[in-house]
């Protein structure tokens, strides 16, 4: 699930953001690394005419071309794989959205990549909450997203970059915002 919705009282509610820490990201990281990593052994095989792979004799391949491109492409998916084990470590995306009634604020905070960006707070008063925004778009490329619109005409994105949320998830988490903030719901 996206977001799980908290609430310790009818003065604050918690949402918890799912980032890139999911067990997919895991799998493909893992996969994409131990690719990168026979592509580069058979490459340095066709090279050092050693076989240094124990399911397949690289050493038949002829360097350049073929070891070459295998050595090019073993390499880009060491890097990728690594990449992506970076992102699935610091959980980029991930985070939480927290309107508090008590405090009068609302804060949305999402872990970023490595440097001055890795905390990403945006904290603003309730008042300047105008709407809760649904945005739908069908098709190949599905979205389904839940924005806070604020004075201004500035929308923050409050769910998950990634796979789509189904849409009785989208339209509760919306209504509850929307009820707790005293917003209209805009797009359905």
């Amino acid at each position: 699930m996206a977001a799980t919705t908290t609430s310790t009282n009818d003065q604050m509610l918690h949402q918890t953001v799912l980032g890139s820490r999911r067990l997919s990201n895991y799998w493909w990281a893992t996969v994409t690394l131990l690719g990168g990593a026979g592509f580069l052994l058979a490459s340095l095989s066709s090279y050092y005419r050693v076989n240094l792979l124990p399911f397949a004799d690289p050493t038949q391949l002829i360097f350049v071309p073929q070891g070459l491109a295998m050595g090019f492409y073993g390499v880009a998916g060491i890097l990728l794989g690594l990449y992506q084990w970076g992102v699935a470590i610091l959980d980029v995306g991930g985070g939480y959205n927290e309107f508090n009634r008590q405090t009068g604020k609302i804060c949305i905070f999402r872990w970023g990549f490595l440097g001055k960006n890795r905390r990403i707070a945006i904290e603003c008063p309730l008042t300047d909450a105008q709407a809760i925004r649904v945005d739908l778009k069908e098709g190949i490329s599905p979205r389904r997203a839940l924005y806070l619109r604020l004075k201004g005409k500035r929308e923050i994105l409050l769910t998950r970059v990634g796979q789509p949320l189904p849409l009785s998830v989208l339209e509760n988490q919306g209504a509850e915002l929307a009820r707790f903030l005293g917003v209209p719901l805009e797009g359905l």
